[in-house]
């Protein structure tokens, strides 16, 4: 079982650029039901990386632990 959950981001405020505390992620384009494919990025040995749907930029702050700035584009599970 993986000791990490893979942090999930969306871009629903349309920003060219978003920071985010991981290397390996996924994107999903705007918040559902105007998502795109639910794509994994893994920027290896780089500090950015575009998706190839959204052409969002992320970029790698490892000051923020697993999050983004802003937060608001972090994908946050639904409760139960």
């Amino acid at each position: 079982m993986s000791d990490h959950a893979i942090p999930h981001f969306h871009n629903q405020p349309g920003l060219a650029t978003i920071r985010v505390g991981a290397r390996e992620f996924m994107c999903i384009g705007a918040l559902p039901p105007f998502d795109h494919p639910h794509i994994y990025i893994d920027m290896g040995g780089d500090t950015e990386a575009l998706c190839p749907y959204c052409s969002t930029r992320y970029v790698y702050d490892a000051a923020l632990h697993g999050h983004s700035e802003p937060a608001e584009c972090e994908v946050t599970p639904k409760a139960a």
